[in-house]
């Protein structure tokens, strides 16, 4: 007979294998489904952080021990990832028992509690970081994004993310986002063409580059969006004139010459403008009616917020 750790070991080199398989095929998709992508990302999480085996666990705790856990909150703020805590969980035992207290998108306050989750100690152990990791992150994106938000609800404008996100952990970071309130800009180079000041530059100017642009699109990727970036109001009147771009993003443009900008414009594409807004001035750059506002800071600024999971009842139970 295979002793227990063995058993173990080998049923966990069986899943890394199939796991990473999985992973390759579902990242070389562009359009994969939420969920396959974030199976990926849990695979990958996984055989990051285990291994071989959460050795540590695997020492002190029996196989078939059940246990409690109950999430807390310690720290105010947006909460996000109680449904990407669930998939966790239920990915790593499809029979635990999670029982939320907060649903995604809900303000917290210090001393409550998010969800509890029943399942074998060792599921618990397992996740437990995976889980904190990725609320703490998401509630902290998820929390700045609303402060945004709040700040120009009464204007039509959309407040839209970035690519500058977290590599590999893009798809829970633009989630935060969503459920703060924002809006998601493109998801990666392949869902929107976007002719920034190095492809204008490299193609020797804004005519040429949107020419090469719309003819790939006509040629490979019917429908496929494009944006160009312009630095100046000549290059605003220079994307209008070729009539092939579908947004123009007005990069580093202040209120004045945004709103100089858009009167020239007027409504014939989408606008985006980009650069230098914060909290202090984004009700002026919503003020001035352009469509979208995008902001790399709802991301790599935000600041994580103290979660923590504590188990429930002490010892653990072993059922016959």
């Amino acid at each position: 007979m295979i002793p227990q750790p063995e058993r173990f070991f080998r049923k966990q080199r069986r899943l890394n294998l199939l796991d990473l398989l999985f992973k390759m095929t579902v990242l070389n998709k562009p359009a994969a489904h939420f969920d396959e992508r974030l199976h990926a990302l849990i695979c990958t999480a996984f055989a990051e952080d285990a291994g071989d085996g959460d050795h540590s666990t695997l020492s002190s705790i029996p196989p078939d021990a059940r246990g409690k856990a109950v999430l807390k909150i310690k720290q105010d703020g947006i909460l996000a990832g109680v449904e990407i805590a669930q998939k966790i969980f239920q990915f790593r035992e499809p029979l635990s028992i999670f029982q939320p207290h907060k649903k995604d998108g809900d303000p917290i306050k210090s001393g409550e509690t998010a969800f509890e989750v029943e399942a074998t100690v060792h599921t618990i152990l397992i996740c437990e970081r995976l889980v904190l990791n990725c609320m703490q992150r998401m509630s902290g994106i998820a929390g700045l994004t609303r402060q945004y938000a709040e700040k120009i609800k009464d204007y039509p404008s959309k407040i839209l993310d970035t690519r500058k996100t977290t590599p590999n952990f893009r798809l829970l970071e633009k989630e935060a986002v969503r459920i703060g309130g924002g809006h998601n800009h493109r998801f990666g180079l392949f869902d929107m063409i976007m002719l920034k000041d190095n492809h204008i530059d490299y193609c020797g100017g804004i005519g040429k580059a949107i020419e090469r642009a719309y003819r790939y699109v006509q040629d490979l990727k019917p429908g496929l969006k494009i944006e160009v970036e312009a630095r100046s109001l000549e290059d605003v009147k220079e994307v209008l004139e070729t009539g092939k771009a579908d947004r123009i993003m007005l990069d580093n443009f202040n209120p004045e010459k945004l709103s100089e900008a858009l009167a020239i414009i007027e409504r014939r594409l989408e606008t985006e403008a980009s650069g230098g807004i914060n909290l202090e001035n984004i009700r002026e750059y919503a003020a001035t009616g352009v469509d979208f506002i995008s902001i790399g800071a709802l991301i790599h600024q935000a600041k994580s917020i103290d979660l923590s999971l504590k188990a429930v009842g002490g010892k653990w139970k072993i059922e016959s």
